[in-house]
């Protein structure tokens, strides 16, 4: 196959070599990278964290010996792109400096595999809640050694919530009661990840006298990060389907603007927006569990009823005293002033250190470290290869209010997430129903909730039109999909029993359907969370990770190994057609999934060919096409149509199923 071309950037699109707009439509891979091979560690599998330094992530998304399967089924579902995940861990996991060779040379081959199949990749550095020892993944767990905490003493002290510590292994199955849905994203919260964040951002403003190996926290963290990064880039500079880096996935804001004693309970001057449930950390309460003071803290949760999110009660944190630091080790945060102990007690010193200067300004997270951040990614990658795009992160919980740091860098693209957060934490996707005897099965309110999905999504991309110096940038949706285990997975529960028929499926299919009808009308790029090959159709499990299970593929699933879609997941719900490349601008696309009829429209640019992608899993008996302005080709053995403009200077597709 021949190499793909490089793509740059031209304010809200990426083009090619030959000047043509891509959309980009792809996938994560995968959910487990995000814990290692050998062992397996996925989370459903005990573990005390003791073997961090032996790790190797070699295999996972998967052997390759494997690839070319699931490459090839990457490929038949029309994606052309991949968020492909890594972990600062994965790398670095030995100790400083110190990088797994075997994995880097696993990594790049893939990569290089992921071209052969025409996919674009860029490179995810990701992480969930700092690491694995503090309730998620990305950062190797040496980095606690070396600024003083002890991370065998996190659950104890209360200062992470962590599955593996709180899941009964021998029971099995879901468990609410001790490990509810989608906590893992509450650590951001506990003082574990909060210390970290904020070292790692921000620690030369807050304490810059803390050194570590003689350099100050900040640097010295940052450092690590770049330097891993640097060794995969190092690795895949000369592969033209790499197109760039993710600056660090959902990257958290540790104490950065936080009172030090204000607990978010709800809506006030200082926090205008709504609580979260989980318990409500004051910095305070981060800072005395860590030093092992027992702490009351009030735990919020839903009230269905009210709609809203509400005190439940106190729970009592850390009631056997324990310290997180090491011995001999002291808390930078005190020393610098923040706060100080006497006599058992903890106090407050200076009650807005984290949100204000001596001089009064506020600190402001995006501009005043964000930005610096993204300098340094792009100036470390573009140092390896100068044609590499930045696909820039901010923190999800601050959402996109401020917009994206005035000064980052030039060639940035809009990477942010989205989610149906209701959906995604109830595991739930209701809506009233009703038979329509022309046309099948619809949904009353199907119109409002994809009306809904377009404003939150225009929003985000809204934040794009003042990047690169006011030119515009492209927006590719990093992040968005469903769980599969809806209604405590009563599609797997009817897979079980025999039914191989969609019906099972109906709502996941609607669901992402009205996801891809919204990036459609915004004609935005995208890649769906995510591929996990490991996937099990077993609560317990999912895609490997905290009882998440987002995946598009199932090995229990895959029943017909001669069949390439088996194993697949709702595949009506993505498998869809969309206009691939584009010799134009793009103005229309629309798809009509229950009719099958597709509409787009461009303004023609130049006189190349446009590509759209025509899967045959949405016409079973072929399709008709109707051209307005053009001719056209079909390639249907690759599920390909083009279309060349004729003497016009807008062309007009539309393809309806026979």
């Amino acid at each position: 196959m021949m190499a793909l071309p490089r793509l740059g950037i031209d304010g809200e699109w990426f083009r090619d070599a030959e000047g043509r707009r891509r959309i980009l439509r792809g996938v994560n891979l995968g959910g487990d990278c995000k814990v290692p091979f050998t062992p397996n560690g996925h989370t459903n599998i005990p573990t005390d964290f003791s073997d961090h330094r032996t790790v190797s992530f070699v295999g996972r998304p998967f052997p390759l010996a494997e690839a070319d399967e699931h490459f090839s089924r990457l490929k038949e579902w029309g994606f052309n792109c991949l968020r492909l995940l890594t972990t600062w861990e994965a790398v670095e996991h030995e100790g400083p400096g110190r990088y797994d060779e075997a994995y880097l040379d696993y990594f790049a081959t893939l990569c290089r595999m992921a071209g052969d199949y025409g996919m674009y990749v860029f490179i995810d550095f990701h992480q969930d809640v700092w690491s694995r020892m503090t309730g998620g993944d990305g950062a190797p767990g040496w980095l606690f050694d070396a600024v003083g905490l002890d991370f065998t003493k996190f659950h104890a002290a209360g200062a992470a919530h962590v599955m593996q510590y709180k899941y009964d292994f021998a029971r099995g199955g879901r468990q609410e009661e001790n490990y509810p849905t989608m906590t893992w994203s509450q650590n951001y919260k506990y003082p574990a990840n909060a210390i970290m964040w904020t070292l790692f951002f921000a620690g030369n403003t807050f304490c810059p006298d803390f050194l570590v190996e003689g350099r100050p926290a900040q640097d010295y963290l940052q450092e690590h990060y770049l330097g891993a990064m640097e060794a995969v880039a190092k690795r895949l500079k000369d592969l033209p389907n790499v197109i760039g880096f993710d600056s660090l996935n959902e990257p958290g804001s540790g104490y950065v603007g936080q009172y030090l004693s204000y607990r978010h309970l709800g809506p006030s001057e200082r926090h205008p927006f709504p609580a979260r449930p989980g318990l409500a950390w004051s910095p305070l309460d981060g800072f005395a569990a860590a030093r092992g003071l027992a702490r009351e803290i009030p735990e919020l949760g839903i009230d269905w009823e009210q709609r809203a999110v509400v005190k439940k009660r106190d729970v009592l944190v850390n009631g056997d005293g324990v310290s997180i630091w090491r011995q001999g080790r002291a808390c930078p945060f005190e020393r610098a002033g923040a706060y100080r102990i006497a006599g058992g007690q903890i106090e407050a010193l200076k009650e807005d250190f984290f949100v204000k200067r001596d001089g009064g300004d506020r600190y402001d997270m995006e501009h005043d470290f964000m930005g610096p951040f993204f300098a340094r990614v792009a100036e470390r990658v573009r140092a390896v290869n100068d044609d590499w795009l930045l696909f820039a992160e901010l923190d999800p919980g601050a959402g996109l209010g401020r917009g994206f740091p005035h000064d980052t860098p030039p060639r940035t693209v809009n990477a942010s997430h989205w989610y149906d957060i209701v959906t995604l934490s109830t595991k739930r996707f209701d809506f009233p129903v009703k038979i329509n005897p022309y046309t099948g099965r619809t949904t009353e309110g199907a119109e409002a909730i994809e009306a809904s999905y377009v404003r939150q999504l225009g929003h985000l991309k809204h934040a794009s039109h003042a990047l690169n110096l006011g030119t515009g940038a492209p927006t590719l949706l990093g992040e968005f999909g469903i769980p599969y285990d809806l209604d405590d997975a009563a599609a797997y529960k009817a897979w079980n029993k025999g039914d191989r028929s969609d019906a099972p499926w109906e709502k996941h299919i609607i669901a992402l359907d009205l996801m891809y009808n919204a990036l459609d009308q915004l004609l935005m790029n995208s890649t769906q969370w995510n591929y996990t090959a490991s996937n099990r159709n077993d609560q317990a499990i999912g895609d490997g990770w905290n009882q998440e299970d987002l995946s598009i593929y199932s090995i229990d699933q895959r029943e017909n190994p001669s069949d390439i879609n088996s194993g697949g997941r709702a595949l009506k719900g993505f498998v869809r057609p969309y206009a691939r490349i584009v010799a134009g601008r793009p103005l229309k696309m629309k798809f009509k999934r229950e009719t099958g009829t597709f509409r787009f429209v461009y303004e023609v640019d130049g006189d190349g060919e446009t590509e759209i992608f025509v899967p045959a899993i949405q016409y079973p008996d072929g399709y008709d096409v109707d051209v307005e302005g053009g001719e056209l080709r079909r390639d249907e053995a690759n599920q390909r149509l083009f279309v060349h403009a004729v003497g016009s200077d807008k062309v007009g597709i539309t393809i309806t199923r026979r």
